[in-house]
């Protein structure tokens, strides 16, 4: 098939209507066990945008990331008997803020088909395992895993009827809409940068001259936010802090690796930015 970027996010939009339909009815079928329906229903949506991805590739799966946990916050709270109160429609703003701002930024650097995320086809060559398989382990069963843990704290904020926000809560709130306003403008600067710049340019301007994953640092504030918000639904609740801990892990010990050792071979000035700027947590750089 020739895809056109039109083409391109028509395919995109069907296959994740039919993700939510997946998602709505497996969590229906578990929804007395919510943490467990969350699972179940986020495999069932993997296997839809899995069978997309084997007609497109697998940057069928980068919108899950964004479109997923709203849904599926939704779905928890509709069971949870908490309903909506100051705790529940906080974490929904912040849910809502983040992933309409990741969705859009993911929307607009998307070229369509046949483009693909360049750590897939990395994957692909290294893999011993056939290329479907590896796509279905881990472009998309890993993350969906991870996605999960995440959004374990949903569950615990959702079980409370009448919770205030409390010291907390108004923590939760703030990070979690700093967070959002860091991958802002983290992005936007990656953005205007990414128009002007020249082969192997670095780039060490903005929230970049801090930190060399100014985003990522977003991301995971996001989701701290999320474990902050159940504690104010109950402080029995840290064993939901999987999900940060987990997230750490991820960026810690693949993303933000498979970055730098792209960035050392692709740009050589990198080594000497990478030597003065902190990783990950923004801090002023070392002369």
């Amino acid at each position: 098939m020739q895809w056109t970027r039109e083409s391109s996010f028509v395919f995109i939009t069907a296959t994740y209507v039919f993700a939510a339909l997946a998602l709505v009815a497996v969590f229906a079928a578990f929804a007395e066990s919510p943490i467990l329906a969350m699972l179940w229903a986020m495999v069932a949506a993997t296997g839809v945008t899995f069978a997309a991805s084997l007609i497109g590739n697998g940057s069928v799966f980068d919108a899950y990331w964004s479109v997923i946990p709203p849904l599926v916050f939704l779905l928890v709270l509709q069971t949870g008997g908490g309903g909506w109160n100051p705790l529940t429609i906080s974490m929904g703003v912040v849910l809502l803020a983040w992933a309409v701002r990741l969705t859009l930024n993911w929307a607009r650097g998307w070229t369509g088909f046949p483009h693909e995320d360049w750590r897939y086809p990395k994957l692909y060559r290294e893999s011993p395992l056939p290329r479907w398989l590896t796509m279905l382990l881990a472009v998309e069963i890993a993350p969906t895993i991870f996605i999960w843990l995440g959004c374990l704290p949903i569950v615990p904020a959702t079980r409370v009827q009448e919770a205030s926000l409390g010291p907390i809560g108004w923590l939760a709130l703030a990070i979690g809409l700093a967070a959002t306003l860091i991958e802002w403008v983290a992005d936007e600067q990656m953005r205007s940068f990414g128009r002007s710049k020249q082969p192997g340019d670095i780039m060490d301007r903005g929230l970049w001259r801090y930190s060399r994953h100014p985003n990522y640092f977003g991301e995971l504030l996001l989701w701290f936010s999320l474990w902050l918000f159940a504690l104010a639904a109950d402080s029995a609740s840290w064993w939901s802090g999987i999900g940060i801990v987990s997230m750490i892990g991820l960026f810690a010990f693949i993303s933000i690796p498979l970055l730098e050792q792209r960035s050392h071979q692709r740009r050589p000035g990198f080594s000497e930015y990478a030597a003065k700027t902190s990783v990950l947590i923004p801090w002023f750089p070392r002369k």
